[in-house]
């Protein structure tokens, strides 16, 4: 008899083991930011205007929308106008296009697009982190296809590619 009482009690037991198992669950979220929240509260997000000496104007509202969404999707940093605990500014400096291959009748077969931007982030909670830096990223398109019908979606591309590399450089400390 004691031997049904001891079973059914472990029984009993690995029974409440496995619900509280079940019932409580860790959660990380690996989205590369290391910011202490308790002394950052506050980013601002300057407007990066266009410096290049060939200008379409979409790029800048393109390019200033990535970079705002990729600061309030992957921390919990407030978006505020002026005094934040750390500030990124800076200006488009470059869009150029580059032929990158040749046909066999001696035309360009590809051309690349390359899209630089010069930022300065201050982190007024700890100036060891400030810089000043150049990031750029390339596209290619074929150059049987006009500029203006691929431009879009290559300055999207470019700007996605650039605004990840900034967070990186900015709150993530790999």
């Amino acid at each position: 008899m004691a031997s049904k009482n001891k079973t059914f009690a472990i029984y009993i037991l690995s029974c409440l083991c496995t619900l509280m198992l079940i019932g409580c669950s860790i959660s990380y979220k690996f989205n590369g930011a290391s910011i202490d929240y308790t002394v950052v509260k506050t980013i601002q997000i300057d407007v990066f205007p266009i410096r290049s000496t060939y200008v379409w104007t979409p790029m800048q509202s393109i390019f200033q929308n990535k970079l705002t969404d990729i600061f309030a999707q992957q921390t919990r940093l407030k978006q505020v106008r002026k005094n934040g605990d750390m500030v990124l500014s800076g200006e488009i400096i470059a869009f150029d296009q580059y032929n990158k291959g040749i046909a066999s009748d001696g035309y360009s077969s590809q051309v690349q697009l390359k899209m630089t931007v010069n930022v300065r982030f201050v982190n007024n909670k700890n100036h060891n982190d400030d810089f000043e830096r150049q990031f750029s990223a390339v596209a290619d398109y074929d150059a049987s296809q006009q500029l203006v019908a691929v431009q879009e979606e290559l300055v999207t591309q470019m700007s996605k590619d650039i605004t990840d590399q900034i967070f990186n450089a900015a709150v993530a400390n790999w």
